[in-house]
């Protein structure tokens, strides 16, 4: 599990690098959870989670307070979740998350991104058994004894704790994402996290061939560069 998510940290620092994409990204998710739950993050919380997620990412304030704005406005564009599934290069996984104002454009340019790399896009649920929906956490520590007991403390459904190099990473499901959130930060009032995210983890692994490495690549630059996508989640492992 660890492992599958820091391929999935090391992918998203690569694609992180298209300052553009990311703005446009973090401004479109954050105007639609604003526009849904309220734009107030003391009391529409998914809305405060992307908010300091966005923070972390080094999203200029203006870009959020825009956002937030142009939600509050009540005008604006009606953006609808949507979600692909199938099989890239290499016959791994792929879950794909968009957001939308426009069904027809998105599906057309998905489906383009699977069909110029051979790829396959099946139907909903195709993959998404595969992978356990959750919420992550990792931080600097070496004890993962201690901070599992503060979490059964706090009556906190863990799925797992890890600690490798000097990091500690929680994993919980979706759902309880403010609980450990919460009993983390009253039982360690210095915490900073190195990530805190909701995300989807493979359950197992798929080896990516040097034969098919290249169109594994363009495959996943093709969906980055699509504007409506959000996220890409895969259980793909690339050689080193």
């Amino acid at each position: 599990m660890g492992r599958a998510f820091e391929v999935r940290k090391a992918a998203m620092a690569k694609t992180a690098g298209a300052k553009t994409k990311v703005y446009s990204k973090y401004g479109k998710e954050i105007y639609v959870c604003a526009k849904n739950g309220g734009t107030d993050p003391e009391t529409n919380l998914s809305l405060r989670r992307l908010m300091d997620k966005a923070k972390k990412d080094q999203v200029p304030s203006h870009v959020i307070d825009k956002a937030i704005d142009k939600a509050a406005g009540g005008a604006g564009e009606d953006f609808q979740p949507m979600r692909y599934e199938g099989f890239g290069p290499g016959n791994c996984m792929v879950i794909v998350d968009c957001l939308s104002d426009n069904a027809n454009r998105t599906i057309t340019d998905v489906r383009n991104c699977f069909t110029k790399t051979n790829a396959k896009l099946g139907a909903q649920g195709a993959v998404s058994h595969m992978f356990d929906h959750q919420a992550i956490f990792q931080f600097a520590g070496d004890d993962e004894d201690a901070v599992l007991e503060v979490l059964m403390e706090a009556d906190v459904d863990v799925t797992d704790v890890e600690c490798e190099d000097g990091k500690v990473t929680v994993y919980a499901p979706h759902t309880e994402f403010y609980q450990v959130k919460t009993a983390l930060s009253d039982a360690y009032p210095e915490l900073e996290f190195e990530a805190e995210e909701i995300s989807w983890i493979p359950q197992t692994e798929t080896e990516i061939s040097e034969e098919d490495l290249p169109m594994f690549e363009k495959f996943m630059d093709m969906l980055n560069d699509c504007d409506d996508v959000q996220d890409v989640y895969h259980n793909a492992v690339t050689p080193d």
